[in-house]
């Protein structure tokens, strides 16, 4: 089951919206190489090529939660935190397995593609419509 940015990600932030297109593309690139002969080297890479990129993401969002004095910050930044935990286990079933196996595909796409989906619908929508709020406030 591959990912797909659909409408109900949208959170209307156009930042926000395309670092979760990229994040997306990334999950899939995954994917795609633990489906290419179970090449350990290349699902290793490819997972670093993830975490990093959400490293990047999450500091943005968190940057703008903090300039925005976003009330769930510290909630929506321990959600945070549990996903880079989440990539730290991966990491480490991968280095101790020959490839990524069935169980490995099974957890990336329970606790990445899921996660990331219901965190979008929630967390990251919540910022971005506080985020609407506040400035048409300030126009009124």
């Amino acid at each position: 089951m591959y990912a797909e940015f659909s409408d109900n990600l949208v959170t209307g932030n156009e930042m926000i919206d395309s670092q979760h297109k990229e994040l997306i593309g990334r999950m899939n690139k995954l994917l795609e190489s633990c489906e290419l002969g179970n090449e350990k080297t290349i699902a290793v890479n490819t997972l670093d090529y993830l975490s990093e990129y959400t490293d990047f993401h999450f500091s943005a969002e968190e940057k703008l939660q903090q300039e925005i004095n976003y009330p769930g910050f510290e909630k929506h930044k321990a959600q945070h935190e549990i996903f880079k935990q989440t990539i730290k286990e991966l990491e480490e079933m991968l280095t101790e397995e020959e490839g990524p196996s069935n169980a490995f595909v099974q957890k990336v796409q329970e606790n990445i593609v899921k996660w990331f989906y219901t965190h979008i619908e929630t967390f990251d929508r919540s910022v971005a419509e506080y985020k609407f709020m506040r400035e048409n406030n300030e126009r009124l």
